[in-house]
C-alpha cells in the first residue's frame, strides 16, 4: 500500500515530530588548572553529592567524603533529604576522627551554595 506524503507528513506535525531540539549552550570557560596530587594523607579532601531512586520511587541522596591521597572513603551519609546543617555535622565528626585537612575540593553543585554551609569554618 503507497503512502500518501501528505498524510505522513500531517500526521507528523501533529505528533509535533517536527520540532527542532535546540542544542544546551556550553559556557566558555578557560582551562581549568590541573589537578595536585596530593602528597600525604589528611591534606585534600573531595566531597560531592549522589542520588538514586529505591524500587517504589522514592528518591534519595547521598554525601560521599574522599581522602584524595589514597581514595580512601571517610564518610557516606544516606538519607532521603540532606540538610546543610547534617552535612556539617558530618564533616565536624570526620574532622574529630582524622583531623581537619588543609582543602576541601568542592564542586560548584546547588547544595555548596547555602549560607550555613559557605560560613562553616
Amino acid at each position: 500500500m503507497p503512502y500518501n506524503h501528505k498524510r505522513v507528513y500531517r500526521i507528523y506535525c501533529e505528533l509535533e515530530l517536527n520540532l527542532r531540539i535546540k542544542p544546551r549552550r556550553r559556557l566558555k570557560r578557560d582551562k581549568p588548572d590541573p589537578l595536585a596530587v596530593p602528597r600525604k594523607k589528611n591534606t585534600v579532601w573531595s566531597i560531592d553529592f549522589m542520588h538514586d531512586r529505591l524500587d517504589d520511587g522514592s528518591a534519595f541522596r547521598t554525601f560521599n567524603v574522599l581522602d584524595d591521597y589514597n581514595r580512601e572513603g571517610l564518610g557516606i551519609e544516606v538519607d532521603l533529604s540532606l540538610p546543610s546543617a547534617r552535612i556539617i555535622r558530618a564533616l565536624d565528626q570526620i574532622i574529630e576522627w582524622r583531623g581537619q585537612p588543609n582543602v576541601i575540593r568542592v564542586d560548584n553543585g546547588p547544595e555548596n551554595i547555602s549560607g550555613e554551609f559557605r560560613t562553616w569554618p
